[in-house]
């Protein structure tokens, strides 16, 4: 079984690679058949190779973004992070506030991840 430290190892690389715009290396954090929905009401993305296309399409939208783990609970296999993420697009950024739950296998590697936020978490500025 995972533990708290493994977990919370995990999801600061997860953090490095989405702040290092680098979907090949976020979708390798996940298992070959992890489900991910972001957010949880749209159809998910399933597979390493769905997985990377989301954050590689979330990539080419944007000009840059910063993602931010603004706490971090535990509770092995799972973790839920709330999160903020600026996604700057031309002179206008937008943030996202939300909750993130992960569950992660033996291995460490992410099986499921759901990401809950909607119209109401999103401000423009």
């Amino acid at each position: 079984m995972v533990t708290s430290e493994d977990l919370r190892a995990r999801l600061s690389e997860y953090v490095t690679a989405i702040n290092r715009r680098d979907p090949e290396a976020v979708a390798a954090l996940f298992a070959v058949d992890a489900v991910q929905a972001d957010p949880v009401s749209n159809p998910p993305n399933v597979g390493r190779a769905a997985i990377a296309r989301f954050f590689g399409d979330g990539i080419a939208a944007s000009d840059g973004w910063t993602f931010t783990a603004k706490a971090v609970h535990t509770c092995a296999p799972f973790i839920a992070v709330d999160f903020a993420i600026a996604v700057q697009t031309g002179e206008v950024t937008m943030t996202i506030d939300g909750i993130e739950v992960f569950t992660a296998g033996d291995d460490g590697l992410f099986t499921d991840v759901r990401a809950y936020w909607d119209d109401t978490d999103v401000s423009v500025g």
